[in-house]
């Protein structure tokens, strides 16, 4: 007897969900790897030769993601040359040289050194090319929501374990830990995550010098590049002033701000997540991306307004985080689709070089602003920022919808 059924095409396979958790875990470590000294770091180097120099010390905080910056677009086309795998491999050993030479810095010189080798590492774009690889257009956002909500719970976590593991292991030791992380994560790489056949790879070298071009002169490209900017350009600028305005508006000290974070940034994906199923199933990719840039734009006005007004910054974070998971999790998504299939690792690689520059240039410019129009002129230039956004989105073109799945007959 037989019987007809329709396999739910939005359900990741096993093999699908599989990759994504590997691929998610690689990309929280090396997220780690950044947050993990943030909250501990300034203080460290107070005790350092070159720790009263704080230009220095911002150096040595910052240049991670410049040199992120400089080798997202390298490493991403080698991935299309070379291979997934490889490239990851190597960015990984690269990174754990950055950790050992962290482990050893006696100085903050020593340590600016150490923190642009662990940068140079840039593996972001060969995981999110993979597991574009790997997986159907049906359930690549949620992937992408996978190593969203990685990243996310990792800034929580960090800012949690942080303290307590500076205080048994010290900054050293925080080096030192990550760069072992870093080894076993080659591991996970070479006994885990999927090959790539042959005749998939060869698909891949055959795209022109032509196509190349296209990647970074393509509008819509153009503007998913610009939008992954601006939305890592807004977080570091706020996270300027969001921590003074939890200690101000909720008399919460510093070591108790996870008690925020932590549910803030769950609930929003909790929230957000069939927010992306239904734009998925539905191709309103298009309408979720407009309504989560306005929703920024609201929840900046609403800084503007009411910052001061104790739990209603908590609620404002919860919205916040409810569109800028919505935003981190679908447009790598997006960009894969619209990118040639022979220059998704270049295409991914500028995508992650306008992330990594959006976030040098929001938290310099955060900070500049912060110091000469305190902290509703940083929202209000937030808000401008954002309101530019969204009037350049507007004009991307929506991605089609995805055909039907096929009924099929089993015994």
């Amino acid at each position: 007897m037989s019987r007809s059924t329709t396999p739910d095409a939005f359900t990741m396979l096993p093999t699908e969900r599989k990759a994504a958790v590997w691929l998610s875990s690689i990309y929280a470590l090396r997220m780690f790897g950044m947050f993990m000294i943030l909250p501990v770091f300034a203080l460290h180097a107070k005790g350092l030769p070159g720790g009263n120099n704080t230009s220095l010390v911002g150096l040595a905080m910052g240049i991670y993601g410049l040199a992120q910056a400089c080798m997202q677009i390298p490493l991403g086309w080698a991935s299309d040359r070379v291979g997934r795998r490889p490239v990851i491999v190597a960015g990984l050993l690269v990174f754990a040289a950055g950790c050992f030479l962290g482990f050893k810095a006696h100085t903050v010189e020593q340590l600016v050194w150490a923190r642009a080798l662990q940068g140079a590492g840039a593996i972001s774009a060969a995981l999110s090319a993979l597991l574009a690889d790997v997986t159907r257009d049906e359930v690549r956002s949620k992937g992408m929501a996978m190593i969203g909500a990685s990243i996310g719970v990792t800034f929580a976590l960090s800012l949690v374990l942080s303290p307590v593991l500076y205080k048994f292991f010290g900054l050293d030791g925080l080096f030192g830990l990550t760069g072992v992380l870093s080894l076993l994560a080659i591991a996970v790489v070479v006994w885990q995550l999927p090959h790539v056949t042959l005749e998939e790879q060869t698909r891949k070298l055959a795209g022109s010098w032509g196509e190349s071009f296209r990647v970074l002169t393509q509008p819509d490209l153009l503007r998913l590049n610009l939008g992954i900017f601006m939305l890592h350009l807004t977080q570091m600028a706020m996270f300027v002033v969001v921590p003074g305005l939890l200690v101000s508006g909720l008399d919460l000290p510093l070591a108790q701000h996870w008690k925020v974070y932590l549910p803030v940034v769950v609930g929003s994906f909790l929230l957000m997540v069939p927010l992306m199923v239904w734009s998925e199933k539905k191709a309103k990719n298009k309408v979720i991306k407009l309504g989560a840039i306005g929703l920024m734009a609201a929840v900046q006005l609403g800084f503007v307004v009411l910052a001061e007004h104790g739990w209603v910054l908590v609620a404002l974070l919860l919205a916040y985080f409810i569109s800028f998971n919505l935003l981190e999790a679908t447009l790598p998504a997006w960009v894969s689709r619209v990118a040639p299939l022979s220059h998704r690792g270049l295409a991914l690689g500028v995508y992650n070089t306008s992330q990594a520059l959006g976030l040098f240039a929001g938290g310099a410019l955060g900070g500049l602003a912060y110091r000469h129009v305190g902290a509703h002129g940083v929202f209000e230039g937030i808000l401008a920022c954002v309101v530019v956004w969204l009037l350049l989105a507007a004009g991307i073109r929506a991605l089609p919808a995805r055909a039907a799945p096929q009924a099929v007959a089993s015994a």
